[in-house]
């Protein structure tokens, strides 16, 4: 097996870093979408990523990978084993890192059933697919704007909600496909429909590193690697073990970090200003400000959380003419957030003062 380039490693890129590390956090955000010019580590981004990550625990010879400590999400077979042994043994594994080929078939990615064996024999057998090996790892497409747009959706249906079903001739099975779904293309070589490309969750335009000195720094570091591969990450191996480990403690914290309503009508005034569709925006703003706010460690959002989670779910959902760029960055989102809070949402206090009156007082502009 070849030797994996350090995450930690890698020089600038940081908002593709901290997207992926977000997605590691909560696979429920949806994805992320790396679009970029050949040679900006995109795909080293990816593989670095499924190598740091914590081992998982699994229920012991399942072929899903089914969460022990999550019944209700566990597939068909650990099911039916469970209702037979009531207490299934558990065992750990290394996070999986599957690569999707451009070819893959639907049949190859959501799995398949024998109709013949079931009817002949009245057994039920289920051939996993790529869904199946990918359940609680990361899924990696090269050039996603390559693939058949059908499976395209089929991948990203799943992605969203967190399970595979497959049914044929009355004859259904299920099985969790919750995984992290990073998306990579060069869009000199075609986009993606807009109506897919709104489905992956977060999304970033990259480009080659113009500063000298950093990239002297990729040189330096991919000679050393190229040179001796194993010295390299035992160099990098502090830093990889205290960043997987930061990321096992947001996954145990994500689910306690609270909002308030404030940062609610925030999220809202922020999406409804800059006329977004829909309102996929607003649920992944919040899950990845939540994500944020649980690897810096904390347990409730702050504006800063829900500006840095918007400048990577908004880029590629905002309405914009040829002329007009689309880019903002952390601090203008923030800044812009502030201004809105400011202006339609009333503070804490406020609210009590104005409950206690009976009647709110006209506020001075």
């Amino acid at each position: 097996m070849p030797a994996i380039y350090p995450f930690t490693a890698i020089v600038g890129q940081e908002r593709m870093k901290r997207a992926l590390i977000l997605n590691a956090v909560d696979t429920r955000i949806g994805g992320v979408l790396i679009r970029g010019e050949r040679g900006t580590a995109k795909s080293t981004a990816a593989r670095s990523l499924a190598a740091l990550l914590p081992h998982v625990k699994i229920v012991q010879d399942c072929r899903f990978g089914c969460d022990p400590d999550k019944p209700a999400t566990w597939c068909t077979e650990c099911k039916e084993r469970a209702a037979t042994n009531k207490k299934l043994p558990t065992s750990e594994r290394a996070t999986p890192f599957i690569n999707l080929p451009v070819s893959a078939t639907e049949d190859r990615v959501v799995g398949t059933l024998d109709i013949e064996q079931a009817i002949q024999k009245g057994e039920r057998h289920f051939e996993p697919g790529v869904l199946a090996s990918a359940n609680r790892g990361l899924l990696y497409i090269d050039e996603v704007n390559l693939l058949d747009d059908h499976v395209v959706d089929v991948l990203l249906d799943s992605a969203a909600m967190g399970v595979n079903t497959v049914e044929r001739e009355g004859i259904s099975f299920a099985h969790p496909a919750r995984f992290i779904l990073v998306g990579t293309m060069n869009p000199e070589e075609g986009e993606l429909r807009p109506q897919l490309l709104d489905r992956f969750a977060l999304s970033m335009d990259i480009v080659g590193i113009r500063e000298a000195r950093e990239r002297v720094m990729i040189m330096e570091r991919n000679l050393e690697f190229e040179r001796d591969s194993e010295a390299f990450r035992k160099k990098w191996l502090p830093k990889e073990e205290e960043l997987s480990q930061q990321i096992a403690r947001a996954r145990e914290l994500v689910d306690q970090v609270t909002h308030t309503s404030r940062d609610l009508l925030s999220i809202a005034a922020l999406t409804a200003s800059l006329n977004v569709d829909g309102h996929r925006a607003d649920l992944v703003i919040l899950k990845a400000a939540r994500a944020e706010a649980a690897f810096e460690g904390r347990t409730k959002i702050n504006d800063h959380d829900i500006a840095l989670a918007a400048e990577l779910a908004l880029p590629h959902r905002i309405k914009r003419t040829p002329f007009q760029q689309a880019e903002m960055t952390t601090e203008q989102l923030q800044e812009r957030i502030e201004q809105l809070a400011g202006q339609s949402v009333p503070n804490e206090a406020e609210e009590q003062s104005e409950s206690q009156q009976g009647q709110p007082e006209e506020k001075k502009t």
